[in-house]
């Protein structure tokens, strides 16, 4: 069976080629695409990220700020300053970084970003309407890996889908995405029995549970289209890839896979939101 590899830069770079005629566009109109990046505290992963996401602004022509608050910032300090850049006329998108330090209220700093500003797709009243199936954006991993399989021409449509993990940000929103493309799907967790007799029922499988070569190839039916969202130390994903990769019909690396264009996601989920914003005040 021919192997298909799901090539996330070459997706990646077809969704940024897409935004710069948009960008353009925007800038002719006196628009600046600007994304606010909320950094707390001096986690390296962090760091890493956010500096990763603002390189891909810059070489779009999207404005990239960061703001870096210290490690002792208090939820109501977080809140203040998440304010002030919804009121920021200037200020397309908001992201706060994951995560944030433990004393801080997390979903309530989420909660506090404007719809229209949260890019990353990380308020409950975002998801709603996502899974409802009218969302201006999903979070954007979901967002990368529905992406995937439509650059590929890889319908879900009657297809039995199982996620694997159920967080807020990736495992549930990308449940309801598949479902809302017509798949049937199962989403599965630390509390789901017999797992590998579940996989084996699968025509596709979303790994999101961040555990490093978690799902072995044996537990997958032939033929399998598999959607590896893991990205853990050492640059391993969550599906043990030699044996996934004998068994699948088509598959998403670790590095450059769902990674790529879950930022190249938010750099169009950036765009998206000033061209809203242009047209509402037109």
């Amino acid at each position: 069976m021919e192997k298909l590899i799901l090539d996330g830069n070459k997706v990646s770079n077809a969704v940024k080629d897409s935004l710069k005629v948009r960008i353009e566009r925007l800038k002719e109109q006196g628009v600046e695409p600007s994304l606010v990046t909320i950094l707390v505290g001096a986690d390296p992963s962090s760091a890493t990220y956010v500096k990763m996401k603002g390189n891909a602004c810059n070489r779009l022509g999207i404005i990239s700020r960061k703001i870096h608050l210290p490690n002792d910032t208090t939820t109501e300090t977080l809140l203040k300053t998440i304010d002030e850049l919804n009121e920021d006329n200037s200020v397309h998108g908001i992201l706060l970084q994951h995560p944030v330090p433990s004393h801080i209220d997390e979903r309530r700093a989420f909660e506090a970003i404007a719809l229209e500003k949260d890019v990353d797709g990380v308020t409950s009243w975002g998801y709603g309407q996502t899974a409802l199936g009218f969302g201006i954006f999903p979070s954007c991993t979901p967002a990368a890996i529905m992406k995937i399989l439509e650059h590929y021409d890889l319908s879900v449509e009657g297809k039995h889908a199982v996620v694997v993990g159920r967080s807020p940000i990736l495992g549930k929103p990308v449940s309801a995405l598949l479902l809302n493309e017509n798949a049937t799907v199962t989403t599965c967790h630390s509390y789901t029995k017999n797992l590998p007799e579940i996989l084996k029922m699968a025509d596709v499988v979303v790994a999101a549970v961040g555990k490093p070569n978690f799902i072995k190839g044996e537990w997958l039916k032939e033929g399998a289209i598999i959607l590896d969202a893991g990205y853990n130390k050492g640059n391993i994903g969550d599906v043990e890839y030699e044996s996934c990769y004998e068994k699948a019909s088509a598959i998403t690396p670790v590095p450059g896979g769902v990674g790529p264009v879950t930022i190249s996601m938010l750099l169009k989920h950036t765009v998206d939101a000033a061209e809203r914003k242009l047209s509402m005040d037109n």
